[in-house]
């Protein structure tokens, strides 16, 4: 999954606890993780059924704070950050200046300070792109003494309810709300949030206590370890971009098929970065688009194959691809020309001399079960 070398790897929090449960570990963005440990199907299977544990303790967590931090980003970003009431969060895009997209990330208002979780593979650029273009005004702290687990699943909720977090408990959050609890005298940071299309919830923990809390969490009869791979599998499942594969600083927002990150608002005020260059594909004049595919037969196409026409010409790229073990069939996700991207439409993959037919289908090809909260 990565061409590091070990020698350059860092290691996470619970390195060790993932080793004593047999994880096969592999270089991942700068760290060795865990890519599976009874399989990479069973463990797929067992989060959509049950409860999933997953370490994402690479990824970046962030603290910006000071006068105008909210609008200061929003000059980064094209979500409306500025009108994120309290404790609610807001998926967005770090856009570069051209408005090709650094990364996607989580925004979280928690009261005196944006919380925000950035991509482990990019989170050392973003915190020099955001040094280097927000005011003195705001501080960034880097808050590398946190761990992060993601805790995801339909069972995910009853699981976390046992563990006696004080009230009021995180099982009372909805999707995209996050809150501070207290777990034994410990600090959490959790919200209902995750990267499966399931139930679920992430949760910040000092470094120093997170094997107490993962072992706690897997103590559970709901809850198993899971790997990278079945990560992978799920969140492609869910139709959900993967930054680094499925978009990237040549990709624009509309082209990644992320029109709902251009909030209204900042659509009017067209401040943000590069958004003279964004708006001008939105809603629908971008020249390519990120869809779903179908593989038809039993065959994955792979990320970098080639969308052909009928002459064999290159017009397209498939950006990520695998075996769905919920459907028992192979999906994708490719980039085509706008006028191949209605479902339904029939596409051509070539891999390795081979000719793979393919149809552009809705995403997501597994249906979202996040716990949203009842429309009033």
């Amino acid at each position: 999954m990565s061409d590091e070398t070990t020698g350059n790897l860092k290691k996470l929090p619970l390195d060790s606890w993932h080793r004593d449960l047999g994880a096969r570990m592999v270089p991942f963005a700068g760290y060795e993780m865990p890519v599976q440990y009874e399989g990479v199907m069973a463990e797929h299977l067992w989060t959509r059924e049950n409860a999933g544990l997953f370490d994402v303790s690479h990824m970046g967590q962030l603290q910006l704070s000071g006068e105008g931090a909210a609008k200061a980003l929003e000059m980064l970003v094209p979500g409306n950050i500025s009108g994120l009431g309290l404790n609610k969060i807001r998926y967005t895009l770090l856009l570069a200046q051209d408005g090709g997209i650094l990364d996607d990330l989580m925004v979280t208002n928690s009261g005196d300070h944006l919380y925000l979780i950035v991509n482990g593979a990019t989170k050392y650029d973003d915190i020099a792109y955001l040094n280097a273009h927000l005011p003195d005004t705001v501080t960034l702290n880097h808050m590398e003494d946190q761990a992060l687990l993601a805790l995801q699943g339909p069972k995910a909720a009853q699981a976390l309810a046992r563990l006696g977090i004080d009230a009021p408990a995180p099982t009372d959050l909805y999707f995209m709300e996050a809150g501070s609890f207290d777990w034994n005298g410990i600090e959490l940071g959790i919200s209902r949030s995750g990267y499966t299309g399931e139930d679920g919830f992430e949760i910040s923990i000092p470094a120093q206590h997170v094997e107490a809390l993962a072992a706690a969490l897997c103590a559970q009869e709901e809850v198993k370890p899971i790997g990278l791979g079945a990560r992978d599998s799920l969140r492609l499942e869910a139709g959900l971009p993967l930054y680094g594969h499925d978009m990237d600083a040549e990709t624009l927002p509309v082209e990644a098929g992320l029109n709902f990150a251009l909030a209204k608002a900042r659509r009017e005020e067209a401040n943000f970065a590069g958004a003279d260059k964004v708006l001008a594909q939105y809603p629908d004049k971008a020249e390519k688009i990120r869809v779903g595919l179908f593989v038809n037969g039993r065959q994955p196409v792979r990320e970098g194959a080639s969308i052909v026409d009928a002459d064999g010409q290159n017009i397209g790229t498939v950006t990520s691809g695998g075996f769905a073990p919920s459907l028992q069939k192979p999906i994708a996700m490719a980039y085509v020309p706008a006028a191949l991207s209605a479902p339904g439409t029939q596409i051509t993959v070539e891999q390795r001399g081979k000719a793979i037919d393919c149809t552009v289908a809705d995403t997501p090809f597994v249906p979202h079960r996040y716990h949203r909260k009842p429309k009033a």
